[in-house]
């Protein structure tokens, strides 16, 4: 993306760009490496078909998907900020720093944990930008009283936290991360510890009210808000809920400085109208905050993304104040940075490609895409293209309009109450053109995607400390249903008529049409994921040779190949400051998904495609037990429950081992000799075992819970057997 340097004063730089210096190299390989896919197909076409013809096609699938990569590092570049450079702006008064609304998205208490969702809003509320122009409007889907009580008890610890962090230029501004880092352990703060116990008892009258299920209240009118969970209420079907819990307009820290507004919002839910999930949910707040506050700027963060840096609004502002950017400035982009990770990253939770390698890539080009958390908006981006704004239904929504009433005022309330309603889009564009997009599990790929096909474009920033922290799937049954809803909502764009490779080759142009197209193709990798993790073994077994034999010429290209793809893609991790082992972990988590998560998407999707399944949303878990948490620190899978999407993975780990020992002996009683047209077979299950030995640790020598179900053991031990029997009848045929 072709980028402005300075603002309009021309003098004064806030952001900069410039290209990575591995781009040259970047290209060359892409030649060189083009060059041995072309051979290899030509080696495909010259051969008769037969069981090779599925080895053809996974070879399709493979080299498409390397093409699609290689769209990241055509161009990639490095953005730089100068958030000192706005504030000396600021201070000259030669620019003014925008309003800005914050969007924080949860859902269920007993998966995401209301502390962490109260964190999360204490950070953003302690930025280092004026309290008057910050907005906080808390999305509780579920409708938990528990929610709304524990940040009833948020707005009361605000008051005290907010000075804190303003007067001591605290960097962790979420209380959590503040008072179990360094930070506060070094502190001779007296006021620290005074806060730090202020603090533990809001705590554990949170936690206590969870345990209970309702909180302890004294206050008047929270009763009557209260009073609105009754009997009939539940998650799926309740009344809306808006709760201002602090207004710039009347509330004052302790310091007597006035505090950013905090608002709960639970849209109403019945089980006649569709739910639309997150992107409905973020619809609902778009429309309750255009009635209350409508800033030009919003950020969504997740529940469980806090703050890291009290300087990110300004970075992002570097951007959206640029005359020359901000007029096709849809959103600015922040990478998922996990705290807490283990050394390995064994579940591969930081997802480094897509969250920190990819995006480079595209911001040379057109940006990068919504990323779901950590990204700002401008408000009119979610009203259509930049040079046709698309009228909403009623004028209080319109992005430029002014809002002049007190935000607590019956006015503004009733107005509010009215958008939030379940039927109100009805008959409306608001998920087809207007705002957050519907028509997909992936909301925020898919808004991205819409977004740039509008003629929107992007930016990511990537500042040397993370802007944002977030919490990682805990379990791999989390890991691999997280990434099984990923696939569907992938298949849902590439099965529309929004299709990446049609509609975004005509409105993005090729290399952003094969970027998106590169996620969209996930589920189709489960072909080629399959096929050599049990075809090629299979035949091994039966001593049937599939690939060239050692004395071959090709032999050495598939060498190459191998080499060439995985060598390339441990230079990335390297390079963005990854290691090996996790770069191991990740290649593991990703063809464990690929036999599993993508191969059961694809069967649900055509399943529900023709009415014989229901699709549901499935959320991920953010808690840990204390005995999950030992077990992840030391690197141990967890298995733990008797989950279909074990199955195929452990066919695999059994499969490959029979035929990885099966080779080793006949290379011991014959001689490798006699293996010269198996030995790429015996190398590919070796490969497999190797990458498959939490399973066998999982199945044979753990006896946690976490180990693997003997149930699926079984299961799976009878699959195997069963395979290798028709197996042998085909090869025998």
């Amino acid at each position: 993306m072709e980028s402005s340097d300075k603002t309009s004063t021309s003098v004064t730089p806030l952001h900069t760009h410039k290209p990575l210096r591995r781009t040259l190299f970047n290209r060359l390989y892409m030649v060189v490496y083009a060059v041995a896919i072309l051979a290899l197909l030509y080696r495909h076409l010259t051969q008769t078909l037969s069981i090779f013809s599925f080895h053809f096609i996974s070879d399709i699938v493979l080299a498409f998907t390397w093409i699609t990569t290689q769209s990241f590092h055509i161009a990639p570049i490095r953005r730089y900020e100068f958030p000192e450079n706005l504030e000396n702006l600021v201070r000259e008064k030669a620019v003014e720093l925008p309003a800005m609304d914050i969007f924080i998205c949860t859902t269920d208490p007993h998966k995401e944990p209301p502390m962490g969702t109260v964190n999360t809003a204490l950070s953003v509320m302690a930025y280092d930008y004026p309290p008057e122009k910050l907005s906080i409007y808390v999305s509780d889907d579920g409708g938990s009283k528990v929610t709304l009580f524990a940040f009833l008890e948020a707005a009361r610890f605000a008051r005290h936290w907010l000075p804190f962090c303003r007067d001591n230029h605290v960097v962790e501004r979420s209380p959590e991360a503040y008072f179990s880092g360094t930070s506060y352990n070094s502190s001779c703060l007296p006021q620290a510890h005074k806060l730090k116990s202020l603090y533990e008892t809001m705590k554990v009258r949170v936690e206590n009210a969870f345990e209970r299920g309702q909180g302890e209240f004294d206050d008047e009118d929270m009763g009557h808000v209260f009073g609105k969970w009754t009997n009939d209420f539940s998650p799926h079907n309740h009344p809306t809920v808006i709760q201002v819990l602090l207004s710039s307009q009347k509330d004052k820290d302790t310091d007597s400085q006035v505090t950013p507004n905090l608002v709960y919002v639970s849209r109403e839910k019945n089980k006649s109208y569709p739910h639309r999930f997150k992107a409905g949910a973020l619809n609902a707040l778009v429309r309750v905050s255009a009635t209350m506050t409508n800033a030009p700027i919003l950020l969504t963060l997740d529940c469980d993304t806090y703050s890291n840096d009290p300087q990110t609004l300004k970075r992002a502002m570097c951007y959206f104040i640029d005359p020359v950017v901000r007029p096709t400035l849809a959103y600015v982009q922040f990478p998922q940075i996990f705290r807490g990770l283990n050394r390995g990253d064994i579940y591969y939770s930081e997802q480094k490609r897509q969250y920190q390698i990819h995006p480079p890539g595209m911001d040379g080009y057109l940006g990068p895409k919504y990323l779901g958390t950590g990204c700002f908006f401008q408000r009119r981006a979610l009203f259509g293209p930049p040079s046709n704004l698309i009228e909403p239904e009623i004028e209080e929504l319109r992005p430029q309009h002014l809002v002049k009433n007190k935000i607590a005022s019956l006015q503004v309330l009733h107005l509010a109450y009215r958008v939030a309603a379940c039927d109100y889009e009805i008959q409306t564009q608001w998920g087809l053109e207007l705002g957050f997009r519907y028509g997909s599990l992936v909301e925020d790929y898919f808004t991205g995607y819409r977004m740039q096909c509008e003629g929107w474009k992007s930016i990511f920033c990537h500042p040397e400390r993370p802007a944002f922290f977030g919490d990682y799937p805990v379990t791999l049954i989390d890991v691999l249903g997280q990434c099984k809803r990923w696939s569907i909502g992938l298949l849902d764009v590439l099965c529309s008529k929004y299709n990446t490779l049609t509609f975004g080759f005509r409105r993005l142009g090729l290399v952003m049409c094969l970027s998106y197209t590169h996620n969209a193709f996930w589920p189709i990798l489960s072909i080629p994921f399959t096929f050599y993790v049990f075809i090629p073994q299979l035949a091994l077994l039966n001593g049937i040779s599939i690939f060239p034999k050692v004395s071959e010429a090709w032999f050495y290209l598939y060498i190459l190949l191998y080499i060439g793809a995985n060598g390339k893609d441990l230079l990335d991790f390297i390079l963005e400051k990854g290691t090996f082992e996790r770069w191991w972990n990740s290649q593991r988590i990703w063809r464990m998904c690929g036999v599993s998560s993508f191969l059961f998407a694809c069967i649900e999707y055509m399943l529900t495609s023709c009415g014989l399944a229901v699709r549901g949303f499935e959320l991920t878990s953010k808690i840990q037990d204390v005995e999950q948490s030992k077990r992840y620190d030391e690197g141990n899978f967890e298995f733990g429950v008797a989950s279909p999407l074990f199955v195929p993975m452990t066919m695999a780990a059994l499969l490959n081992l029979a035929s990885f020992l099966f080779g080793l002996m006949r290379i011991y009683t014959r001689g490798i000799e006699s293996m010269e047209g198996l030995l790429l077979q015996v190398l590919l299950s070796g490969f497999v075992v190797l990458n498959c030995w939490p399973l066998y640790e999982a199945m044979v020598f753990r006896s946690d819970v976490g180990r693997m179900p003997s149930k699926l053991s079984f299961i799976s031990s009878f699959l195997v057997c069963m395979l290798c029997v028709l197996a042998g009848v085909f090869f025998n045929i």
